[in-house]
């Protein structure tokens, strides 16, 4: 069994860009097929999906005969589906185009006896080209599918030790197939004002339930054309006047006026001498800017188990 370190893999816009476009369509039916198949949770918490051990993964999925799940594997290139019956599937991720995967997964779906309807177009996106009607030949790279997915475990691994610290509601750390990014919200406890904004190909009244609370929200997004770097981003909801000019860490870190929120490039983490430090510092310094602007109770929504940490070994449970 190999104890060898984990390393921050490398990110090439140019070199992963068609990938990444294949995978956010091919997330999307995925995610889709969840958000069919599960009760409507609040701010649609329903429809992520999950990083584990060999990709992403929708999670167990109730349907009529048991449970379900669907999982991208990143180890083998393949689509799988397994039910709580026994039976299962999968397909190569190979020469796919967005059209043929959504074939295939319909057929998969229907074999194992999942009876599953989703709406045929992406979401979030501004050419919204109907999935049975996307045949565009562009390449699948294993390597760089599987650098992307070793990236977001690295960084789930650091969100996770900055999500131990809130005690107040927040939400886990899922993967957003419409935007394609790994994310992860505090809230205040207080409610918010109407979201008036939008997202391409995205109902307004699903934008204005998942923002009806304050938020504080992170994230790891793996960039697009017009913005060709994968880099980590934070925000508030509402986002109070004052919340750009907070001190943020580390030093590469910026405010993107157009975007509305804090940016850190990928790269300052990944070549840092350390890059939990790094990634830390940035999540640590604009939750606390978010919350003195927005006036956050900390006392009552912070939380340190470092003293049960230290006594981890001792502690029989």
């Amino acid at each position: 069994m190999s104890t060898r370190k984990n390393s921050w893999p490398q990110l090439d816009f140019e070199l992963y860009k068609d990938t990444l476009y294949l995978l956010h369509h091919w997330t999307q039916m995925v995610g889709k097929v969840r958000l069919k198949k599960s009760p409507w949770q609040n701010h649609s918490w329903h429809v992520a999906l999950y990083i584990d051990a060999q990709g992403f993964t929708t999670g167990p999925i109730p349907y009529e005969n048991g449970i379900f799940e669907i999982r991208l594997d990143f180890t083998r290139h393949e689509l799988k589906i397994k039910t709580s019956n026994g039976t299962r599937d999968r397909f190569s991720l190979g020469g796919q185009t967005v059209a043929s995967f959504y074939e295939q997964l319909n057929e998969k779906l229907k074999f194992l006896g999942i009876s599953v309807k989703i709406h045929p177009k992406p979401n979030e996106m501004p050419e919204a080209i109907p999935f049975a009607k996307n045949t565009k030949r562009v390449s699948y790279l294993p390597n760089e599918a599987q650098k992307l997915w070793k990236s977001l475990i690295q960084v789930q691994n650091v969100f996770s030790i900055f999500r131990a610290k809130f005690r107040g509601k927040s939400s886990p750390i899922h993967f957003f197939w419409g935007s394609f990014d790994l994310a992860y919200t505090r809230f205040s406890g207080s409610t918010a004002p109407e979201f008036q904004g939008e997202m391409p190909n995205m109902p307004l009244d699903v934008m204005q339930e998942a923002y009806s609370h304050e938020v504080f929200s992170v994230g790891f997004w793996l960039g697009n054309a017009d913005f060709p770097e994968a880099c980590f981003y934070a925000y508030c909801y509402p986002n109070h006047e004052h919340f750009r000019a907070i001190s943020v860490q580390p030093d590469t870190a910026f405010w993107h006026a157009d975007m509305g929120e804090f940016m850190l490039p990928y790269k300052a983490v990944q070549t840092s001498s350390n890059p939990k430090e790094t990634l830390m510092s940035f999540l640590q310094s604009t939750y606390q800017g978010a919350t003195e602007v927005g006036n956050w109770d900390r006392n009552e929504l912070d939380c340190d188990f470092s003293h049960l940490e230290k006594k981890n070994s001792a502690i029989n449970l």
